[in-house]
């Protein structure tokens, strides 16, 4: 058996409480699944009392009418439980299955909801794993656990009231015995849950190494780290299968010891009630029957004991599930968020705002910005690195609230607005492109999904990636490869430029759009970018002076404030920061000749 899934339990089984409004809908299938299931531990129970009569009726008896009759009936007996199996099996698998897609679907879209500062404090493989590890914990107990716990104590019930009805004495034996059994399964069964556990530990160890070098196999073999990584590797391959062996032996060791004491102990009441039979105390049959459920029994209560730590962990699975659907976004629409007007105009505006991130609050990113973007401006956001400018994006598309001050676009405070309604005004073009593990159709139609086949070619070649595109094996239906690594930087961010283009947004964001460009490429970009910021407005962060030179304006940011604003001839002429900046960031020589 494969070692079960290593995450934290919980034994407050209350946990899987708020599991049952996934159940609800599923109800009919539900009280349809207990049905079977009352039907299958019913027929199993039947066959102890069938065994009974087929000996003593039927071979002692030596009546062959009735031995026909009663492995007739036996066989009857088999059929139903067979059917019933079948029945309980697949409405419960089924049931189990439906939840918990339906559980990954509710949580998914309370992740999505979650603003960027939620991602900030945790970490996406935590996420991950609740989406998918701790779904499927809870799957195992519903579509299997909760099914067999329940399937195992109706026949630990019915058996135990069959051999009281059997043979009192022999029933009082056997559970006397029970301790006896109890105690090595007890203490061998912490010992391999702890060895379980370990051994997770060291298979995710082994998934982490492989996920971490292949993920940087560039790296890896342009530093030719290969025969180290391999030595690396297999250290931790070895070490999995250390814990594995001990682990598996233990549990050999445990089964032994399991198999030796029930069947020494059935041996014995065989022992036990064979004398009784042999002094006319019970019939044969009756032993048969006896020994039949004391099997039946010991082997449900068996699995009940297996079954538990699955509960245990599901119900920790479900307190980490529960506790991510709890989870409010701080930013969110108000319950009546106030409408941009419309046509868009593109006004942007601080006021006074400061901010903090949820990361960081103990340092301002924003310290009382103040500044305004009319209608159609074209203004380059400078500064020295951690200055702020970043946030003042991350701020616009409302991926954050200030602390203090007012973000404004087109009059009205984005706290007031419904954060989809102002996201769909603006488009983003960042300075590390994000590409999907999809082709250039999907990639570039991202921002306008149902933009049409001819909309997406004109945008891509408006942002000069067609011709690229159309070089690639299939064209534009090209799988790119995870994140684009079948794309070169540049003709990422060129991807990322046509996905703007097609968005066709009134304001747009360019964090350093053509930072990723050759001097070719980044002349076709700039004049696609021309086109697209005319009569829109536009806020760029700039890092490079045929950037800035284009500005109508530029806004000097140092540590959250904005302490300088005017053209590029006029902040020169003025000195200070942005000068310093100018001369040290941008292309020095095209600056003095620029100052004249």
């Amino acid at each position: 058996m494969a070692a079960p899934i290593d995450r934290p339990k919980s034994r407050n089984f209350g946990a899987l409480r708020p599991l049952w409004p996934f159940v609800r809908p599923y109800l009919p299938r539900l009280v349809g699944a207990g049905f079977f299931l009352l039907v299958a531990a019913g027929t199993v129970l039947g066959l102890g009392w069938a065994l009974r009569h087929l000996i003593d009726d039927g071979l002692a008896g030596g009546n062959a009418e009735l031995l026909d009759r009663t492995v007739i009936a036996l066989f009857g007996v088999v059929v139903v439980a067979a059917f019933a199996t079948f029945g309980r099996f697949y409405l419960v698998t089924w049931i189990g299955e439906r939840i918990v897609a339906d559980l990954r679907r509710a949580v998914y879209a309370r992740v999505l909801a979650l603003s960027p500062g939620f991602y900030e404090v945790t970490r996406t493989a935590e996420i991950i794993t609740r989406l998918t590890t701790d779904t499927t914990l809870v799957q195992t107990v519903v579509g299997s656990s909760a099914s067999v716990t329940l399937r195992n104590t109706l026949i630990v019930i019915g058996a135990t009231v069959m051999m009281a009805i059997t043979s009192t004495k022999l029933t009082l034996m056997a559970l006397a015995i029970i301790p006896l059994v109890l105690v090595p399964i007890l203490a061998f069964g912490r010992r391999v849950r702890h060895l379980s556990r370990e051994s997770q530990d060291r298979v995710a160890d082994v998934g982490a190494y492989v996920d971490e070098s292949l993920g940087a196999i560039r790296t890896v073999q342009a530093f030719t780290h290969e025969d180290l990584d391999r030595s690396r590797f297999a250290t931790r391959v070895e070490g999995a299968f250390d814990v594995a062996i001990r682990r598996t032996s233990m549990r050999a060791i445990l089964t032994a010891i399991v198999i030796l004491l029930v069947f020494g102990s059935v041996a014995l009441v065989l022992w036990i009630g064979g004398h009784d039979m042999l002094a006319g105390k019970i019939s044969p049959g009756a032993l048969s029957s006896f020994v039949f459920y004391a099997i039946l029994a010991a082997s449900s209560a068996g699995a009940i004991s297996e079954v538990i730590g699955d509960l245990q962990r599901a119900a920790g699975a479900m307190e980490r599930i529960i506790e991510l659907l709890q989870t409010e976004p701080v930013v969110k629409a108000p319950p009546s968020p106030v409408a941009l007007p419309v046509p868009p105009q593109g006004r942007v505006a601080f006021e006074g705002v400061r901010f903090h991130y949820p990361s960081r609050p103990d340092r301002a990113a924003l310290e009382g910005l103040s500044f305004e973007v009319k209608s159609g401006e074209r203004v380059a956001l400078v500064g020295p690195s951690g200055a702020g400018k970043t946030t003042v994006f991350q701020l616009l598309l409302r991926f954050y609230d200030p602390d203090a001050g007012v973000v404004r676009l087109d009059g009205v405070p984005l706290e007031a607005a419904d954060p989809r309604d102002v996201r769909g005004r603006i488009s983003l073009v960042p300075q590390e492109p994000v590409i999907f593990s999809a082709d250039a159709w999907e990639n570039i139609r991202y921002g306008r999904p149902e933009a049409t086949d001819a909309e997406v070619r004109a945008a891509a070649v408006a942002a000069h990636a067609a011709e690229f595109l159309d070089r690639l094996p299939e064209g534009f239906k090209t799988f790119l490869g995870e994140k684009g690594v079948r794309l070169s930087g540049g003709q990422r961010q060129r991807l990322a430029i046509a996905r703007a283009i097609l968005r066709d947004a009134p304001v747009l964001l360019l964090d350093e759009a053509t930072s990723a460009l050759d001097a070719e490429s980044e002349r076709a970009v700039q004049d696609a970018l021309d086109k697209l910021m005319a009569g829109r407005t536009t806020l760029v962060i700039a890092h490079r002076l045929a950037t800035v030179q284009k500005a109508d304006r530029i806004i000097v940011i140092d540590q959250g404030r904005a302490v300088a604003t005017g053209t590029h001839d006029e902040l020169v002429s003025q000195g200070g920061l942005y000068a310093r900046l100018a001369a040290l960031q941008f292309d020095r020589p095209r600056l003095e000749a620029a100052a004249g």
